[in-house]
């Protein structure tokens, strides 16, 4: 499995949560999504994009079920950072 991990601020990693956008080739079907309870799915073109606010131990956690189901990892980008959000 190949990824590509991207971050808009490499510090940003370790503190708080922080939105992921998580690219898979293909398209999921609901009984493989609800292992992603924390996360939204879109379909775009051939790959499902998931996106979710985690925390570093969630996203593993993600990226750990993601192998587990054999899923052709594509690209992990952090979209924002919420640290200093009132409210998150």
């Amino acid at each position: 499995m190949r990824a590509r991990l991207m971050a808009l601020d490499p510090g940003a990693m370790d503190q708080g949560s922080v939105l992921y956008a998580i690219r898979i080739n293909g398209h999921l079907g609901d009984m493989v999504l609800c292992a992603f309870p924390e996360m939204t799915a879109q379909h775009r073109g051939q790959v499902t994009v998931l996106t979710g606010i985690l925390d570093r131990s969630a996203l593993y956690g993600v990226l750990a079920e993601l192998e587990a189901l054999g899923l052709d990892l594509v690209e992990v980008r952090q979209l924002e950072s919420h640290r200093g959000r009132p409210g998150i």
